[in-house]
Formats: structure tokens, C-alpha cells, sequence
């Protein structure tokens, strides 16, 4: 960092007119990407591509547009001046890294060519997200854009003007890396390596061999993107490098000492506690296995958390890994679960000087594009002990730009436990398998699939992706035992001719109430949720009745269910805790991690799995007499729109055939493992050609798949060929940047609004509309996370065509906020406004 004007210029601070100087900015990326990168032993690689990632910054004509655009040059005044805006995203500095690597190894031998284009990729691609190297859009399709990219004119990517300026200490150090041969041994090896773990997929099909070598790339790329960031954001804002640990987290003895301290002042209360600590137990002697894929298959209410915890300090002790990530299919659960670990990692009584321990990251205020200054927000997941969603995982993966890809090289050396892995999106399926075996395989990572309801990701087609379990993959020694001995409801299939409407549930469900005292009742739509409810708030005379659904924001939905340490107010956990009457009325948001006990459950018929986990919200700390779920076929529910939901409900309706025709061919349960397996073997038998993430014409101009886009790239490149006569001259053909803006965890893109619900909620919009650089105000970003709802496409345009959100911000719509009149107290937001005695909602 500088207060005067450096000849060549990476950035400026504005707060106090400071200027970091070029070479300062490549040497510390170079630094940051080296260590990063060491994951892999690929330390050199790291090094070379921070070095010379930006370049062809060290041009003239990136300078003059640069102090313009800054108001250094003055029109009138300096001939150098240059129009800015026009030029703005034009003056090409990505390129000249990556040719200059290009040519110094990419014409050499095959083990070069391979290093040379992983390399130039990365550095090229450091600001658009991975580049295709041949195209496969509607616009490019069957284009070899990395070789018209290495070819780009020297006088358009600066490559010789940089070679002449740039600092001796930055091309001197270049020119030693290039010229070790260390430097190719190194990705030679992990190739090798890497053909060798996938021979037998590799005879048959390479598209697993392929997307896994892509993945090198991605790796690599994450390390760049990463540090690059780091170091452009801890120049430009100071209170960024708050936010990292200062030096070396807390030590895993000390975290395991606290987890070890904390169980054994768990004083039983219950029979079910004695088997919740011997299956804690079975996860402490499994963590000295080796790093592998694993399952941990355990009935709901069994302890998973803190079991599978257990599991990952040790493990992660014992090997010493660099941290633990708790992957969670909803949002919604995240709080809860990260709440529990956080209260025993990070106990009020310890010091707060060697940072945070255990890290939340799901952005659901921001969307899924964001502009430079928001990059700065998104965390790195630079914790021991991180929690994070399904979704933002898969981005990490596949997802495109940056932001997501910036998080990858976390997942090495790593710990990552799956929470109810089942949730896992059908079309992801081969993607998913082919990565997490390389990330176990060559980066050193340890995989927990965590569920009650296993599906059976091992048993897909090879040829396509198949995860590879270690040969004693389970922790728990008997599953079906331990089924037998967590067996604490029966599965009652009232299926009736013509379904069950709504005001049947209804009178259900207070039917239960009565002889239960408790009954949650779970439904498929949000419509049917407050159809319900309305019903039987309607005809209870007691305030005993609760409604959940997404349409609430996470605070209203925790206000709703309370908590186990306060019995004061008018609650779900409270009453239930209390021993008072309570009926619920959710969608399926209940079903995972969230601790509830219920006398009595109603499920609208879904996914075998979906009943399962209903199942442990019943009866769920075991008391003698088993708890009742009631299985109905709901009539006026519409699935038109939910085909996953529609699809698991016929494949259920065959398993709940199966055991009528046959009761023991079940002989643990109706959601005991026998139970699950024949569903999944059904459900994917029937989504088999789903699996390797299907797109179409809309999507990326033909149709194909992602995991084809990701490995060979065949229809491109074959279009390429037939175009030229001769296949493309380079190693890696994959369309990344096609594959990655088709890539969509969810079918249809979310916003995050911040919602009006109540006096905190209207105060934080408040202080969102009122903060004066809202992009670096962490604190108040944060809070609003409690306070917002996730909305599709269609719902936001019905929201902005109603006048109903506002821009926090002003000139953008990053950060939206809801007009009170659209957020009712019982349903939580609307398309229209609302009041208590006349409420409109989503549909």
C-alpha cells in the first residue's frame, strides 16, 4: 500500500486515497493462491497463476482508463485521458497471463499442453467464471474458444507491452516456476491418479474420468478466485480482515475437549437417551477409521447431530484436517442446528480473540448475481466449523461466475457431513457422486452421508457416476437393530377411495388432538397449510392451534415454534413441553432438524422419505405407547407444479401396496430400511435418465447433459470436427461456462425479500434504507437474514407489479423489502395486502 501514485496500479482506496501498487497486488495473490493450492501439492501451480493473473495490468492503456475513470486524468487537461464509461469491461488484462504461460508450455509435450491449458484457463477466466473451451451455446456451439482466445492479438491482450514493463520480481519469478519441472510432475501425478481410481468407469464410459479432471481445473480456479479476493478486499476495506481468523483456530483438542465435556453432563432421562449414547459412542470409536465415503444411517430423534459431530472433531483431530462442514437441505434448519454446536464450541466463558468457530453461510438476502462490491459479502467458509446449505454447496461445484466456484478448495481436507443427504436434487445425481469421490479420492476429505432414509447413491449407473463407499462404510454395526430399538410409532395407511378433502383432515387432526393431546399435521402446499389451519382455528375454542410454512420468515417461524428454554410464552415447543393441548399445521419445513415431539402425526401422502422423517417428529423421545402416523391421500392438494413431490407420492402408493399384499416383507417397519430401499429402488429406477442433469434447446441451444458438458463435451467438439477435419488440438474440451449458467440447484431462482414482521423487522427495513454503504455493513446484512423470505420469479413480479417492495439501496435492487400491507402475522407474505381478519396469500 502507497499514498503516491505507483506507475502501474492494481487499486485505489477512496477512504484515504491510497493506492496499491501492482506488484504488491500479485505477490500477495501469488502468496495467498500458493498456500491454497498446497491442498492438492500443487503449491507452485497456486503461485504461478496469482502472479501473472492480472498481468496485463501492466499496460499503458489499462493505466489511463484506470486514473480516468478515477477523475485523476482530467479531459482537458491530460492527453493520457480516456472516456471511461465507454471503455468500461473492454481493456482486456485477463489475457496476457494466461498467453504468456500458453506460450511457454502450451506447444511442448502432452504433460505440458495439459498444465499450460489448466493454467491459462484459470487465469483467463479469473473475472467472466470458467470460459467453454469449446463452445456449446446457440452462439458459439462447436468453437474452439480457448485456441482463439491463446491466439488473441498481442496488441488487443498487452502480452508484449506487459513483458517489457512488468516488475522484475514478478516475471523473473515466473520464468523459475516455469522452468521446474516439478511444476508439470505435479498435475501428471494427480492425473495419473486420477485415471487410475476411475478404470473401471473409464472402459466403459470416460465421462466420469473427464468431469473429474475438469474438476481439477475448478479447484485451481477456486484457489485464484479466492485469494484474489481476499487480497483486493483487505486493501479495500480495512473491516473485511476482521472478519478472518487473526491467526490459527482454536485447536481441535480444545473443541473435542469442550464436545467430550458437554456429553457427559448429559444427564439421562429417558430410556431413548441410552440409545442416543451408545450411538454417539459407535461415531467417537468410528473416527479413527480412514479417510473415506461413509454412511451414517440412523432413525430420526436418534441424536444425529451432536453423534455426527462427535464423529467430525475427532476425525478431523486425529487427522488433523482443517475444518468440518455441515451440509443442510434447508435453511430453515440451519439456525437451530448451528445454534446447539455453537453453544458448546463457543461457551461465553472462553475468550473471543481467536475468532468465530462455528460459521453459518446461506445467503438468502442477496441474489444469485451480485456485483463486485457485493462479492466482498459472500463468506469463505474460513471457519473449523462451518454450516451451509445443499444449495450453496452444489454451487461451489458447479454453480457459475465466481462467487460460488471461490469456496471450493474448502472443501479439501475437509470434513463434510451430509444432513439428510436424501434431499439431494434427483438431476444432481451423477454431478454429486463424481465430485465427492474426488474430493475423498485426491483432495483428502472424509464424507458422512447422514439420514434415516439411505438412498442408494452407490447402486447408480458406474458408467455415469457412482459413489464409492468404503467397504465397512456404516458407522452404526447393526442398522436394523437399531431401527427395532428406535421403533417408537405405527405407520397407520388410511388411504380411502376418492382421497381425503381438507375439512376430513381437519376433523382428523382434532380427532387426534383429543385422544393425543398433540398433533402435527403436514401438508404437500402451502394453500393447504392455512386451508387447514383456518378450518380448525375455526372450531377450537382454545389458542392452541399453530401455522408454519415458508411464506414466513425464519424469525416468525422461530417465534411460532419458541424454544426449550423458554416456556413463557404461547408456543409450539412450549405447550407441547408443558404438556397443553397443540395442534400444527406445516408444510414439509418441519420434517428435517427440526426437535419436536408430537402425540400424534398426519402426513399428506408424499415420498416414503418424506413420511419418515414426519415420523420422527412423533413420539420422538420415545414413551412407551407408540405414537400413531396417519398417512392420508389427500383430494384437493394440487401437485401440478410439484413433480418431485407428485413422483415420490406414486412410489409410495406402490410400497404401501407392496406391504399390504405382503406385511413381512417389511418385517422393522413401514420406513425401516428394507421399507426405503425398495422405494429407492423404485424412485430411481424411474428418474434413472434424470440423473445426469438433462438440459434442452431453451437451455443451451441443443439438448445434452451437464455431465456431458462437463467431461467430454462430444456434440461441440464433434461439431468442431466435422467443421475442420480434425478434432480440436487441445486437452480439455469442456463447456464450463455453458454447464455453469444452466446449472440451477432449483428449477427456478430465488430473491431473499426482507420482510416487515414485527417491531424488529420494521426496524431493521428501516435501518437497511437508512444505512450509508449498506454493502459493507455486515452487521445489519446479517440480521436480515432472520428476516427473509424466498420468493420465485412469478411471486416477485406479482409483488412489484402490487407497488409491494422497495430497493434498500439506492439504484438497485439487490437488497428488496416488503411493504407491511403484505405480511400477515398468521401466513407470514402475500401477493396482496392483508389484514388479521381478511387475509389473501400466496398460493
Amino acid at each position: 500500500m502507497t499514498t503516491f501514485l505507483p506507475q502501474h496500479i492494481a487499486h485505489h482506496r477512496a477512504s484515504d486515497d491510497a493506492w496499491q501498487s501492482l506488484e504488491e497486488h500479485l505477490l500477495g495473490v501469488a502468496a495467498l493462491s500458493r498456500v491454497f493450492a498446497s491442498k492438492l501439492g500443487l503449491d507452485d501451480v497456486g503461485e504461478l497463476i496469482g502472479l501473472l493473473h492480472d498481468f496485463g495490468k501492466y499496460s499503458q492503456a489499462f493505466r489511463n482508463y484506470l486514473l480516468s475513470a478515477l477523475g485523476e486524468f482530467n479531459q482537458d487537461e491530460d492527453e493520457d485521458w480516456v472516456d471511461s464509461e465507454s471503455l468500461k469491461g473492454k481493456i482486456d488484462h485477463s489475457s496476457a497471463g494466461a498467453q504468456f504461460i500458453w506460450q511457454a508450455l502450451g506447444q511442448k509435450s502432452q504433460s505440458e499442453q495439459i498444465a499450460a491449458q489448466i493454467f491459462a484457463l484459470c487465469i483467463a477466466s479469473h473475472h467472466s467464471g470458467l470460459i467453454d473451451c469449446v463452445g456449446a451455446n446457440a452462439i458459439n456451439f462447436g468453437e474452439d474458444n480457448f485456441t482463439r482466445r491463446m491466439s488473441k492479438a498481442k496488441e488487443k491482450t498487452h502480452l508484449t507491452e506487459a513483458i517489457a514493463s512488468a516488475d522484475a520480481g514478478v516475471t523473473e519469478r515466473a520464468r523459475v516456476l516455469l522452468a521446474d519441472e516439478r511444476l508439470i510432475e505435479g498435475i501428471k501425478t494427480l492425473f495419473d491418479n486420477i485415471v487410475l481410481s476411475n478404470t473401471g468407469e473409464l472402459a466403459t464410459s470416460p465421462h466420469v474420468c473427464h468431469q473429474q479432471l475438469g474438476l481439477v481445473v475448478r479447484f485451481l480456479f477456486s484457489c485464484l478466485i479466492d485469494a484474489d479476493r481476499i487480497d483486493t478486499a483487505d486493501f479495500e476495506h480495512h473491516r473485511t480482515r476482521c472478519f478472518r481468523p487473526s491467526g490459527k483456530y482454536v485447536e481441535w483438542p480444545v473443541l473435542v475437549d469442550r464436545l467430550e465435556t458437554h456429553l457427559r453432563a448429559l444427564a439421562p432421562q429417558r430410556p431413548i437417551d441410552a440409545l442416543r449414547k451408545e450411538i454417539s459412542e459407535h461415531c467417537r470409536q468410528a473416527s479413527t477409521r480412514p479417510n473415506g465415503i461413509y454412511t451414517l444411517s440412523v432413525p430420526t430423534g436418534g441424536g444425529k447431530t451432536l453423534a455426527s459431530l462427535r464423529f467430525a472433531l475427532h476425525h478431523a483431530a486425529k487427522r488433523q484436517l482443517d475444518r468440518v462442514i455441515f451440509i443442510i437441505p434447508f435453511t430453515s434448519i440451519i439456525d437451530q442446528n448451528a445454534q446447539v454446536v455453537r453453544s458448546i464450541l463457543e461457551p461465553v466463558s472462553e475468550p473471543k480473540d481467536q475468532g468465530k468457530i462455528v460459521l453459518e453461510h446461506h445467503g438468502s438476502v442477496t441474489p444469485e448475481q451480485q456485483t463486485w462490491r457485493e462479492k466482498i459479502l459472500c463468506e469463505n467458509w474460513d471457519a473449523p466449523v462451518v454450516y451451509t446449505t445443499m444449495v450453496q454447496l452444489l454451487e461451489s461445484l458447479f454453480g457459475s461466475g465466481t462467487r460460488g466456484a471461490r469456496r471450493m478448495h474448502q472443501l479439501a481436507n475437509a470434513v463434510l457431513i451430509f444432513d439428510e443427504v436424501q434431499t439431494l436434487p434427483i438431476k444432481c445425481v451423477h454431478l454429486f457422486n463424481n465430485a465427492i469421490n474426488f474430493l475423498v479420492e485426491h483432495c483428502n476429505a472424509t464424507v458422512v452421508l447422514c439420514t434415516a432414509t439411505q438412498p442408494l447413491l452407490h447402486e447408480v449407473a458406474k458408467q455415469k457416476g457412482a459413489i464409492r463407499l468404503q467397504p465397512e462404510h456404516e458407522l452404526m454395526p447393526n442398522v436394523p437393530e437399531l431401527f427395532d430399538a428406535l421403533k417408537r410409532v405405527e405407520i397407520c395407511d388410511r388411504r380411502q377411495p376418492g382421497g381425503w378433502s381438507y375439512a376430513q383432515i381437519s376433523d382428523l387432526a382434532l380427532q387426534e388432538l383429543a385422544r393425543a393431546g398433540s398433533c402435527l399435521v403436514i401438508v404437500n402446499t402451502k394453500d393447504a397449510a392455512r386451508q387447514i389451519f383456518q378450518r380448525c382455528q375455526s372450531l377450537l375454542d382454545i389458542n392452541c392451534v399453530f401455522h408454519l410454512s415458508t411464506d414466513m420468515c425464519p424469525a416468525h417461524r422461530k417465534a411460532v415454534l419458541g424454544r426449550k428454554t423458554d416456556l413463557d410464552g404461547n408456543t409450539v415447543i412450549a405447550r407441547l413441553e408443558l404438556g397443553l393441548p397443540v395442534l400444527c399445521i406445516s408444510t414439509q419445513l418441519i420434517e428435517a432438524g427440526v426437535d419436536v415431539d408430537f402425540g400424534s402425526v398426519i402426513r399428506s401422502l408424499a415420498g416414503l422419505d418424506s413420511i419418515a422423517q414426519a415420523a420422527g417428529r412423533c413420539n420422538r423421545n420415545g414413551r412407551p405407547e407408540l405414537g400413531r402416523v396417519h398417512v392420508v391421500d389427500s383430494a384437493d392438494e394440487s401437485l401440478n407444479k410439484l413433480p418431485d413431490i407428485q413422483l415420490g407420492r406414486e412410489i409410495s402408493k406402490r410400497v404401501l401396496d407392496d406391504f399390504k399384499a405382503n406385511p413381512a416383507r417389511y418385517s422393522h417397519s413401514l420406513v425401516g430400511p428394507e421399507a426405503m430401499r425398495d422405494y429407492y429402488n423404485y424412485y430411481f429406477f424411474q428418474r434413472k435418465d434424470e440423473m445426469a442433469y438433462v438440459v434442452d434447446e431453451k437451455q443451451v441451444g441443443h439438448d445434452d447433459t451437464l455431465l456431458n458438458l462437463l467431461s467430454q463435451n462430444d456434440q461441440a467438439t464433434n461439431a468442431y470436427g466435422k467443421a475442420n477435419k480434425t478434432m480440436p488440438g487441445i486437452p480439455f474440451r469442456q463447456a464450463f461456462m455453458t454447464a455453469a449458467k444452466a446449472f440451477k440447484t432449483i428449477d427456478a431462482p430465488t430473491q431473499g425479500i426482507v420482510v416487515p414482521y414485527c417491531v424488529q423487522g420494521k426496524a431493521l427495513i428501516a435501518d437497511l434504507h437508512a444505512a450509508f454503504k449498506l454493502s459493507t455493513d455486515f452487521d445489519l446484512l446479517r440480521r436480515a437474514q432472520q428476516y427473509s423470505v424466498n420468493v420465485f420469479p412469478h411471486v416477485l413480479e406479482r409483488l412489484q407489479r402490487a407497488g409491494a417492495v422497495s430497493a434498500a439501496e439506492e439504484g438497485s435492487l439487490r437488497i428488496l423489502c416488503l411493504d407491511e400491507r403484505f405480511y400477515s402475522p398468521l401466513f407470514g407474505l402475500a401477493t396482496e395486502p392483508v389484514s388479521e381478519m381478511e387475509p389473501l396469500y400466496v398460493g
